[in-house]
């Protein structure tokens, strides 16, 4: 890996993005180093932290990138942003739940990232901005993630104006859940990561699954796939388990 560490502890994996000399812009390689780390997940794997080196957590897209694009053909553009899509896609689809810990600025497409993290910690002065209007540009790839996490009335003033937003903004907004000191954000998210090691790693993934399925489906297909989800969860083996240890007051197999 050249733009990220990737490091697995305690059944738990660290990804950070490094490349501090540039604010951690997008740029191809670490757009498919994401894919590839995020795609790849092992089974052992119960939760990911996603952060960022250096001062900033993430500037969006490498403008020499940016710039290099610009040269292109409409559709070499397109096929270049349909990665850029991937990328956003495998970090959402995740089977394990994404945590992310923000802090300095976080512009353009960066704004993606924390869209697609299922729990979002800031540390306190971060900023945030839809900036591609600015530029000339649109928001438009991580529009689809973010509008499915973020407040719409907001997410549409904040996309219009480009204004730059402080944490305050970004929790109304449902794009962070938690805003604190670099000490009271690390300790916060090692209590979500807790929470998650405490709970089924079969049942937490179909949670994840179950809740996309949700936002994308109708009523009809909704009532029976939560049904059918249910009913698998209660005669499989974990849930079995889990019930079983539950009503002898003991811990379950998978808490440590």
């Amino acid at each position: 890996m050249k733009t990220l560490l990737v490091s697995e502890q305690n059944d738990v994996l660290t990804v950070t993005l490094n490349r501090p000399e540039l604010h951690n812009a997008f740029n191809p390689e670490m757009i498919a180093e994401l894919v590839h780390t995020f795609k790849s997940v092992s089974k052992n794997v119960r939760a990911v932290l996603l952060k960022a080196e250096g001062k900033n957590f993430c500037a969006g897209a490498d403008l020499n990138w940016m710039k290099s694009m610009a040269a292109l053909s409409l559709a070499e553009n397109k096929k270049d942003s349909e990665k850029l899509f991937e990328m956003f896609e495998a970090i959402s689809c995740c089977p394990v739940p994404v945590i992310g810990r923000i802090h300095g600025n976080v512009f353009g497409g960066g704004l993606g990232l924390v869209a697609v993290c299922d729990i979002v910690a800031c540390v306190r002065d971060t900023k945030f901005c839809f900036s591609e209007a600015k530029l000339g540009l649109v928001p438009a790839v991580i529009s689809a993630f973010v509008c499915k996490k973020s407040q719409p009335a907001l997410t549409r003033q904040m996309m219009l104006t480009a204004q730059v937003f402080d944490e305050q903004k970004s929790c109304e907004m449902g794009l962070v859940q938690f805003v604190g000191s670099d000490e009271e954000v690390d300790d916060y998210l090692q209590s979500q990561i807790d929470f998650v090691l405490m709970n089924g790693p079969e049942a937490v993934t179909s949670t994840k699954q179950l809740l996309e399925f949700v936002s994308q489906n109708s009523w009809s297909e909704i009532k029976n796939e939560t049904t059918r989800i249910i009913a698998e969860r209660r005669v499989s083996d974990e849930g079995q388990s889990g019930m079983k240890a539950f009503f002898e007051k003991r811990k379950p197999s998978w808490k440590k």
